[in-house]
This record gives C-alpha cells, structure tokens and sequence, in this order.
C-alpha cells in the first residue's frame, strides 16, 4: 500500500504502462503467429506478415518492450520459416 501521494501517483502509473505493454506484447505474439501460419512464401500475406512483424520487432525493441537481441533473433527465425516455405 501507498504511504504517500507520489507513491499512489507511481503506482497508478505503472499499472497504466503494464496493462499498455501487455497489450503490445500481445500484438507482438499475433504478428508471429500470423508469419508463422502462412501457407507458401510466394504469397503476398506471407511477405506482408514479415515485413509488418519485422518493423513491428524493431520497433519494440527500440522502445525496450523486448530485448533488442530477442527482436533480432525472433526476425531471423521468421526469415528461416519463410525460406523454408519457399
């Protein structure tokens, strides 16, 4: 429990950020999902998905949602899922 109005105003602002950075790391695990389940790499929605997650990776992981070395690792591994499908 908060002891001083600060410390209310930190926690009501840290339960704000952790339900918008739960929300985001589930935007993040749908885009993977989405690359994940394409059919076939010549696809559109196959290229579309990766570039989107991609962007969407680097851009988390400048913001520090995600480690910039997961985001780096979750790319290439989605890459190698494309190319496999190729």
């Amino acid at each position: 429990m908060a002891n001083s109005k600060s410390a209310e105003k930190r926690s009501r602002q840290a339960e704000k950020r952790r339900v918008h950075n739960r929300a985001q790391r589930s935007r993040m695990k749908t885009a993977i999902k989405k690359v994940l389940t394409a059919r076939d790499a010549e696809s559109a929605t196959a290229e579309t998905a990766f570039r989107e997650t991609s962007a969407l990776l680097d851009r988390y992981a400048t913001r520090n949602l995600v480690h910039r070395n997961k985001a780096a690792r979750k790319k290439s591994q989605l890459a190698r899922h494309i190319a496999r499908l190729g």
